[in-house]
């Protein structure tokens, strides 16, 4: 199985290889370039530049106005192309044209009868102005071109005076308007506060709305919502005392009669149940003592006995006094809440009476306060305003750098030019040469065979090759035919195969060259070989080998002479030749016919090899049929010469009648300057021209003399005709 050609991928030598192939259309594009450049430079009209520069700063005041705090001033990305705009405008520009009498001048200048128009003088003069900004800066660069240096001087000191004056002004303007408007709304302003000021004095006088429930700076309020506080803490004293009285009640209630006896001292401050208790305890201890001296019956034992009933059931009764306190101050708590809460009802209800029936007045009183606020606002902004309006604004455009008429000419710039024009020649001319090489087609390279073809390449002959038989052995030019030789003997399958055809797509591809050559590179080796012109139309071999064309292959064919007649011999003993012979109008497709098969199966027998010469396939059937007649086809390709379409038909062609195409030979290629060919050809194109000019080492001449010495000067023997 044949593998896929790998895809090619461009190098560098590539391109370098169109470059040196095209380097006549690079060198006229590039020389018509500067010279046309340095023709226009010359002749264009001398141009001068003068430069003013300008600082362009925000449109502040040089101090602070009033209530004004010196800030920084927030950055602006587009504050420099808004000032550019503004520069050009016809605004600034008209001024610069009116204060110069640019219209009578330039009018002059172009020859215009009365003037130029306005408009006119407005667009050259754009054209005359390039603006610039300093880098990193708030500077302003006009540059102004004229062909008189003392004017672009004035043109550009008056555009930086003209903008400056421009720029005040406009600012003047934009401020004094603004302060008729903030004047027009004061005006306006005063009378809504006069209007609010009669709608409170006629509601205060319909309500009776006394001065004293006036508070503070002109805030109101009534009584009513200081009652409702006053009897609502009232309230809440009252409930919480409720709370905590029948809480404790509650709790009294809950205890035992001991726990009640321990509880009642700490939760209630009671003198009498304090002394109570207090007795009790010492009836106790005094009961205690008694009893370990003295028996139950004893008077002193049932008399304390009976004080301590006493206290106890004082001390139970007391109890319950406390307990029934309680309750009676919680009731009366209760009581007492239930009153405050009613009052604050009523103080409430009286509240809301109070607000609905001022409340016309309140709202009247806010507006009032509200618009006469705003009109002090205002003619605090109208003061400030005047104030900023009288303030210098020196900052707003400051002129750094005056012009000065320019000393040289600044335009055309002849170094410049000419670089550019070299720059733009040279690559105009490498465009245009690569844009050449895209638009042909033609085969260029052996990768090119490859892939349009898919055949191999059997050798690569360079340009200028003459017949070999004439320059001889150690002609330049032979080892590429030696090359092609090995190549083809390589590539038979079948050494019985000696018949060789060499073909081409179009004329004047090298095929009649390319035959004698590789049949004298074969004769030379040592085999016999016949040469046969087979190209009937326009055979051209015999001009090659200086010999008679006026018998040769069509006698044969029609009969007419032997084939020992017709052949000839050359100065080589191995190398036959048969001219193709004249044709007669009648014998048109000979070559076809049952006799030519029989003339080709003869010499095959006769000769070690037998090469055909034919027309064009593209053109002329007689190729064709030598192609299938013939042992082996060889495709002649032209380099850079036809289209690879052509010569893809070509191929297909022979693979048609014959398919015995052994693969193609490319001719006529230029190794001095396509370097991609040296490694097919230069080497020993190199050697044999070192060889030819002298070049040659000791043992080539050695060689060389013993050849000559063995020839002895004698001529080569003519074969004798077969």
């Amino acid at each position: 199985m044949s593998k896929d050609t790998p895809e090619s991928k461009l190098h560098f030598l590539d391109y370098w290889r169109v470059i040196r192939i095209r380097k006549t259309v690079i060198i006229a594009v590039f020389l018509l370039v500067l010279v046309t450049t340095i023709g226009v430079t010359v002749l264009l009209p001398k141009t001068y530049e003068s430069t003013t520069r300008i600082e362009v700063g925000k449109n502040q005041s040089d101090v602070p106005g009033l209530w004004e705090r010196d800030t920084a001033v927030a950055y602006d990305p587009y504050f420099m192309q808004t000032e550019f705009q503004k520069i050009q405008s016809k605004e600034v520009l008209y001024n610069v044209i009116s204060n110069l009498g640019l219209n009578e001048k330039w009018g002059k200048k172009y020859g215009v009868q009365g003037g130029l128009t306005t408009l006119r003088t407005y667009n050259l003069l754009l054209d005359k102005i390039d603006l610039k900004q300093t880098r990193n800066t708030s500077l302003i660069e006009v540059h102004v071109y004229s062909n008189k240096p003392e004017e672009a001087a004035v043109i550009a000191n008056e555009i930086a005076d003209t903008y400056k004056q421009f720029r005040l002004k406009q600012v003047k303007s934009v401020m004094l308007r603004g302060i008729e408007t903030i004047e027009e709304k004061l005006v306006q302003q005063s009378e809504k506060v006069k209007e609010a000021q009669n709608r409170v004095d006629k509601l205060k006088e319909e309500l009776k709305i006394s001065d004293a429930i006036v508070t503070g700076s002109g805030g109101v309020s009534t009584l009513e919502p200081e009652t409702v506080r006053k009897l609502e803490n009232a309230r809440i004293d009252a409930q919480t005392a409720y709370i905590q009285w029948s809480t404790m009640a509650e709790n009294l209630k809950s205890l035992t009669p001991s726990e009640l006896r321990q509880a009642a001292p700490t939760a209630v401050n009671d003198n009498l149940l304090s002394t109570l208790l207090s007795a009790q305890f010492q009836t106790e201890q005094e009961l205690t003592q008694l009893k370990t001296e003295m028996s139950e019956n004893h008077p002193d034992v049932i008399r304390i006995k009976s004080q301590l009933e006493t206290i106890n059931a004082q001390i139970k009764e007391r109890l319950g006094g406390i307990i029934n306190g309680l309750e009676a101050r919680a009731a009366s708590m209760k009581a007492q809440m239930a009153e405050a809460e009613k009052e604050v009802e009523q103080a409430k209800q009286r509240d809301i009476d109070a607000t609905k029936k001022y409340r016309p007045y309140f709202i009247a009183k806010r507006d009032l306060e509200t618009q006469e606020t705003i009109r002090r606002a205002m003619m605090m902004k109208v003061m400030q305003e005047r104030v900023s309006a009288d303030l210098p604004r020196s900052s707003v455009v400051v002129v750094t750098d005056l012009a000065e008429p320019g000393l040289r000419p600044v335009r055309p710039n002849l170094p410049l030019n000419i670089a550019l024009g070299i720059v733009v020649g040279l690559v105009v001319g490498v465009g245009l040469a690569f844009f050449i090489e895209y638009l042909d087609t033609s085969v260029k390279t052996i990768d090119d065979v490859e892939k349009s073809l898919q055949s191999p390449v059997l050798g690569v002959i360079p340009q200028n090759v003459g017949p070999l038989i004439a320059e001889g052995p150690d002609s330049p030019h032979a080892e590429a035919y030696r090359v092609l030789r090995t190549n083809l003997m390589f590539s038979r399958d079948d050494n019985s195969k000696n018949v060789i055809t060499v073909v081409s797509g179009g004329a004047g591809e090298g095929k009649t060259t390319t035959v004698v050559n590789l049949a004298t590179v074969f004769a030379q080796s040592g085999s016999r070989v016949l040469v046969v012109d087979s190209d009937l139309r326009r055979p051209a071999i015999h001009k090659v080998l200086n010999v008679s064309n006026s018998v040769g292959l069509t006698n044969y064919l029609l009969d007419q002479q032997s084939l020992e007649e017709v052949i000839q011999t050359t100065s080589l003993p191995t190398l036959d030749f048969l001219p193709s012979g004249k044709l007669p109008s009648s014998a048109m497709g000979i070559l076809s016919s049952i006799r030519m098969q029989d003339f080709v199966k003869e010499v095959k027998q006769r000769y070690d090899f037998v090469f055909f010469d034919s027309p064009p396939i593209m053109g002329v059937s007689d190729a064709s049929v030598l192609a299938s007649e013939a042992d082996m086809t060889v495709l002649i390709v032209q380099y850079r010469k036809y289209p690879q379409i052509m010569t893809l038909r070509a191929k297909q062609m022979v693979e048609k009648v014959g398919k015995n195409l052994m693969g193609v030979v490319l001719n006529n290629i230029n190794i001095s300057q396509d370097s991609y060919y040296y490694y097919y050809s230069g080497y020993y194109y190199d050697y044999y021209s070192k060889y030819e000019y002298g070049g040659s080492s000791k043992s080539d001449d050695k060689e060389n003399t013993g050849r000559e010495e063995g020839q002895d000067d004698k001529k080569v023997e003519v074969k004798s005709k077969y």
